[in-house]
This record gives C-alpha cells, sequence and structure tokens, in this order.
C-alpha cells in the first residue's frame, strides 16, 4: 500500500470510532445509539486495518478490542460507565506495560518502534517512562472527568485526547532529535573507559 494511503488508514483505524461515537453522541444526545456506533466503527476500524495492512498494530488491536468489549457491557447492561471505564483501563493497561517493561530491563516503547528511531538505551528507558507516566494522567484524569462530570463533559474530554495526545507526542520532538543525533555519534567506537 503507498505511504499516504497507510497514513490514512492508521488515522482511521486510530481516531474513526471515537470520532463517530462523538459525533453521533452531539447529533442525538443518546448515549447508547453513539455506543453503537462505538462498536461497530471499532469493528469496521480493526476490519479496515486488517484489510490494508494485513496485520493489526498492537496498541489499535488492544484499544479497539476493548470499546468492542465494554462497548457491548454498556449496551447489554444500559450503563454508559462501561464505556467511560474503558478509557481507564486501556491507559492503565499501556501504562503498566510500559513501567513494568522498564522494571524489568526491557524498552517496550524500543520494541514498537525501533526499526524507525535510532537512540541510545537510555533515550528509550526516557521515552517509555514518559509515555507510561502519560497514561496515568490520562487514566486518573479520566476518572475523575466520569464520576464528577456530565456525558456531555465527558465525551468533550474523550475527543480532547485525541489532539492531546499528538501534543504530548510533539513535545517528545526535541528530546528525541537530541538523542537520535546521539544514536548517531554512538555508531563509532568508544575509546575504552580510563576508570576515571
Amino acid at each position: 500500500m503507498a505511504g499516504s494511503n497507510a497514513r490514512w488508514v492508521r488515522i482511521a483505524v486510530d481516531y474513526g470510532a471515537p470520532i463517530a461515537f462523538a459525533a453521533v453522541f452531539f447529533t442525538t444526545r443518546d448515549f447508547m445509539l453513539a455506543t453503537v456506533v462505538l462498536v461497530a466503527a471499532s469493528a469496521a476500524a480493526l476490519a479496515l486495518g486488517y484489510i490494508a495492512e494485513r496485520r493489526i498494530a498492537p496498541l489499535p488491536l488492544v484499544a479497539g478490542t476493548l470499546a468492542l468489549v465494554f462497548g457491548g457491557l454498556t449496551l447489554i447492561f444500559d450503563d454508559p460507565s462501561f464505556v467511560k471505564l474503558k478509557l481507564t483501563i486501556t491507559n492503565v493497561l499501556f501504562a503498566s506495560v510500559l513501567l513494568g517493561g522498564v522494571l524489568m530491563g526491557k524498552n517496550p516503547v524500543k520494541a514498537l518502534l525501533g526499526e524507525s528511531l535510532r537512540l541510545p538505551d537510555a533515550a528509550w528507558r526516557t521515552l517509555t517512562l514518559r509515555y507510561g507516566l502519560y497514561f496515568i494522567v490520562v487514566a486518573l484524569t479520566n476518572e475523575v472527568v466520569w464520576r464528577t462530570q456530565t456525558d456531555e463533559t465527558w465525551v468533550v474530554f474523550r475527543i480532547a485526547l485525541l489532539p492531546a495526545a499528538l501534543l504530548f507526542s510533539l513535545t517528545q520532538a526535541p528530546f528525541l532529535m537530541k538523542h537520535m543525533k546521539q544514536a548517531d555519534e554512538s555508531a563509532t567506537p568508544e575509546p575504552p573507559d580510563a576508570g576515571f
């Protein structure tokens, strides 16, 4: 698949379902109907991602599967708290994988992005910690918002997370640029440590 088409497919897979959910909710003010659209759009996004790339990336797979499960629970029990809780659980799961990986001496972000970026292990570890902490902040904020605010406020918050995630990623660009240069320099052998 051409690069620009693949990019559009990834955007649709990552953002299509929550945007469709919000559009239906703000058009109809019907949380359950919006949840039906969320479930259908999540299933369609996963199918589209697989058809286009013959695989589904791990993060969209987890997020899409949880959207199907928690959206289904919302519809079965007629309780919107399941869809709202899904955001907390997804972010806690991502944070646990990232921070748990660091505790075990692994770099999960490197495993996901290692082919596209060359960074020293210390930079991968820092990036992993930053993303892990970001996911914790999102989970905690979601808990406060959905438990204390109206459905409308929660949906606005949910949609605001889409550009917030992009903004957070952009704030990491200076760090990446700094350490990508170091990664290139470290490709040359270093002199032995003199022990000073």
